[in-house]
Order: structure tokens, then sequence, then C-alpha cells
């Protein structure tokens, strides 16, 4: 048989995807729990999230973010320390309290407008795995932190 009589398949382009359907440049998806109970803050930081590709949600007091965390869906959870019936103070703790939580594979960065004093930022810093100052960040510089989070 000659070549004519057999030929080759023609090669078919591959698609190239769009710039809507292509992975996401950061956050791959992530789930993010954002517990923060200022409404701008927390619109501000659940826009900018999603816009990087994680999956936030976002709960306004302590008792919420706990009960949320303890379902261990998260990859992150970003802990105000100021919130309405439970400090994050009180959520990280109960959290990482063996006694009162089941562990979780989240990392936990406390996020706070708060300079604490030496001795509760290193308590604090023990417990969480990251400490952000809301107001020396925007919200990119904040994506920025929690794309190096693994």
């Amino acid at each position: 048989m000659d070549a004519q009589s057999n030929p080759q398949p023609a090669q078919q382009p591959q698609p190239t995807p769009s710039p809507q359907t292509a992975a996401p440049a950061t956050g791959n998806g992530r789930k993010i729990l954002c517990a923060e109970d200022e409404h701008f803050i927390g619109e501000l930081y659940s826009r900018a999230l999603s816009k990087a590709g994680y999956q936030p949600t976002w709960v306004v007091d302590g008792a919420e973010a706990l009960a949320k965390a303890r379902s261990d869906e998260f990859d992150i959870i970003l802990l105000d320390l100021m919130m309405p019936s439970m400090t994050g103070m009180e959520v990280l703790a109960a959290l990482r309290d063996p006694s009162k939580s089941q562990p979780i594979r989240a990392k936990i960065v406390i996020a706070t407008n708060l300079d604490q004093r030496a001795d509760i930022r290193a308590k604090i810093e023990s417990q969480a795995d990251g400490y952000i100052i809301k107001a020396d960040l925007t919200p990119s510089e904040l994506v920025g932190i929690l794309d190096t989070i693994t």
C-alpha cells in the first residue's frame, strides 16, 4: 500500500483553555473560613479571596466560627481576635485543646488590628500557624500571605 491509500489521521489541534476556565493562579480552590465581625472587612476579604481562587466562608461570630471550624472542611482559618459571643482567643484555645475538639487539619491564622503585648502575642503564636495585623495589609497582600501557607 502506498501512503495515499492509507493516510494517517491528521492531528487535531489541542484546545487552549480560556481565561475563564483556566485554573486559579493562587488559591487553587482551597477552602478558607474567614471569621470576621466587621462587615466591611469580611466582604473585602471574601471578594479578594474568591478572586484569587479560594473558596471563602465568612462568619461573624466566634461561636459560629468554632462550630464551622470543627467540621474540618477548611484548609485555612482566618480568625479575628475580637468577635461577639466568643473571642478568637477562646476559639483558638478550644480548637487546640484535645479535650474540647478533635484535631483539625486547617492552618489557623490570627488576624487582628490590636497590637498585643509581647507575652500575649507569644502565647497566640505558640498556638496559631500565623499572626497578622490587618491594618498593615491590603487584601492582595493578605492573599499573598495565605498563598504561602501549606
